[in-house]
């Protein structure tokens, strides 16, 4: 005799629970979490300064930085004058729930209006856990190809916003921004799509103006 644990149903479902549990805390706290996910290189940190740099005289606002290894990116955003705190995820390719939970706790949230997870940089295992965030936003930059939707489906199935950033780098890419919406909307006919150059500064004022809406729905209804 024998029996079969499903080791990765027991994974996950302990992790859904971890997240509703910190998506009350939040809730609790008046604090909008928002988890930000996509490729190394991107446009995660340069979409994310330039998102602080707007809203941050509207909300008090605070950034998880999560990382394999290195700070570079907590120095960076840690100049715009906000709370900060970087993870290290000790080798894992991406943030659960508890370990978002734990850097909750260690940064504190009280008085913080506007939280960022900066997720670890990939298309595939942050996709896969709920860390208790309001919105899920993920970047889908020019030169990696307007098939990513194909290759890694469940990223734009459980984003509500996908940033197609680097459209300035459009005239030098084989890159198709109608064909990937389409593709993206085939699996997730809710997802939202901002065309972006965080570096150009262009469509920006787009992207930010309908999240701070968004924030301000979801803040009535605490």
């Amino acid at each position: 005799m024998y029996e079969i644990y499903e080791t990765k149903e027991r994974i996950m479902a302990d992790n859904e629970a971890e997240a509703a549990k910190l998506r009350a805390l939040l809730r609790e706290n008046g604090t909008f979490m928002v988890n930000l996910m996509g490729s190394p290189g991107s446009g995660k940190t340069s979409v994310l300064i330039k998102t602080i740099e707007r809203l941050k005289e509207k909300y008090r606002i605070a950034v998880m930085e999560a990382d394999v290894d290195s700070s570079v990116d907590a120095e960076t955003v840690s100049k715009l004058g906000v709370k900060v705190i970087q993870l290290h995820s000790g080798g894992l390719c991406h943030m659960d729930a508890d370990m978002t939970a734990r850097g909750v706790d260690r940064l504190g949230i009280e008085g913080i209006d506007l939280l960022f997870l900066e997720n670890i940089g990939n298309l595939v295992c942050p996709a896969e856990f709920d860390v208790g965030a309001a919105l899920k936003v993920m970047i889908l930059s020019v030169p990696e190809g307007d098939d990513k939707p194909l290759k890694y489906p469940l990223m734009f199935t459980v984003s509500n916003v996908m940033l197609i950033n680097k459209i300035d780098a459009l005239p030098v890419f084989d890159f198709d921004a109608d064909k990937a919406l389409e593709r993206a909307r085939k699996l997730n006919p809710e997802i939202i799509c901002f065309q972006i150059s965080a570096v150009k500064d262009i469509g920006m004022e787009e992207w930010i103006s309908w999240l701070d809406q968004k924030i301000g729905e979801w803040r009535k209804r605490l």
